[in-house]
């Protein structure tokens, strides 16, 4: 409740629409690359509050030790005070010379977190602690840290989630790389700006509804009729008796490995008489996303049934094929329409 008002309060502020044309400016100006090489120029470092708190209790310490002469006073406060200098270069050293690389992102559907892998490559002798990466995002929200060590002369790989807010192309996010090993008393960190984009595909409608009837082919006539849900003509329900060189055993095997019984078997002289279109015109629905959400679902409803599908939406026609570069290029279409 109190993070809530804390966002109301914050969205309200006048300070807010002037801090986030800033951040948009700023974050404009830092190069869009999919690969990163943390020097000087792009790694900042301040103290946290521990080690302001720090500071203010060596300031104490050299006040006491000068205004009542203690020798040990002077040793223990230049103790302190030189481990926090070298904690302050080793801090810095821990993110500078590390590069940061982008692994292509694979499309996601829309309401999942879509994943984002980063390679992180050092070539130092000694391994690097305490590392962790997050969406940078607008301030007004919590970072989810990935944490992790980089080996020496090594490779790690964090995985970092964010959700997009529809579907379409999307660029990656702004991402922050932190650390502040080992003492937390500085915080190392940079911005980095990814220029690869992630392709988001429509949320299928749930539950999927039956794939619509299939269309004759040329010089056919007459309609198929649909029999249930995921039945069209090509391939239907298992059915007691069936032979067995009939059933769809590659559809079989992904059923049995999924746990679900969802046998299907061939009818191929219904096959020959007609074909599949998956028409928006046939998604009987009031508005268009929810039309995209219900074509979603059939497609993905025909190749996991392995039939011949095409594809026709707003001018364009995706003609009948089969498999997992038909099924991607269908969800393209949907998704950029």
């Amino acid at each position: 409740m109190r993070a809530g008002w804390r966002g109301t309060l914050a969205a309200i502020s006048p300070w807010a629409a002037l801090r986030r044309r800033f951040r948009t400016w700023w974050q404009a100006r830092l190069p869009l690359s999919d690969t990163l090489t943390l020097t000087q120029r792009n790694v900042y470092i301040l103290p946290t509050a521990s080690g302001w708190m720090l500071a203010l209790t060596l300031l104490v310490l050299l006040v006491a030790s000068i205004n009542y002469q203690l020798n040990l006073g002077y040793l223990l406060t230049f103790l302190l005070a030189g481990s926090a200098v070298v904690g302050m270069h080793i801090c810095h050293a821990n993110l500078r010379g590390l590069t940061l690389h982008l692994n292509a992102p694979e499309p996601h559907f829309l309401g999942s977190a879509a994943a984002i892998e980063v390679q992180l490559s050092s070539d130092r002798k000694s391994a690097r602690y305490g590392v962790a990466l997050s969406v940078h995002g607008d301030g007004s929200e919590t970072h989810h840290w990935a944490w992790t060590d980089v080996p020496a002369q090594g490779t790690s790989t964090v995985q970092i989630a964010f959700k997009p807010p529809r579907r379409g192309l999307h660029r990656i996010p702004t991402l922050t790389a932190e650390t502040r090993f080992p003492l937390g008393t500085f915080r190392v960190w940079t911005y980095w700006r990814p220029a690869a984009q992630v392709l988001v595909y429509p949320t299928p409608e749930t539950p999927a509804p039956p794939l619509p009837a299939g269309e004759p082919r040329g010089g056919g006539t007459g309609s198929a009729q649909s029999q249930g849900i995921g039945e069209f003509d090509g391939v239907r329900a298992y059915r007691r008796g069936d032979p067995l060189k009939l059933v769809v055993w590659k559809k079989a095997a992904k059923s049995l490995a999924t746990g679900t019984d969802d046998l299907v078997s061939r009818d191929a002289q219904q096959a020959q008489r007609h074909e599949l279109w998956l028409d928006m015109n046939l998604a009987t629905l009031q508005y268009p996303e929810a039309r995209i959400s219900r074509l979603t679902a059939w497609v993905l409803q025909a190749d996991r049934l392995g039939l011949d599908y095409g594809l026709r939406v707003a001018g364009t026609e995706i003609a009948p094929d089969t498999g997992a570069a038909h099924r991607r290029r269908c969800l393209e279409t949907l998704a950029l329409l």
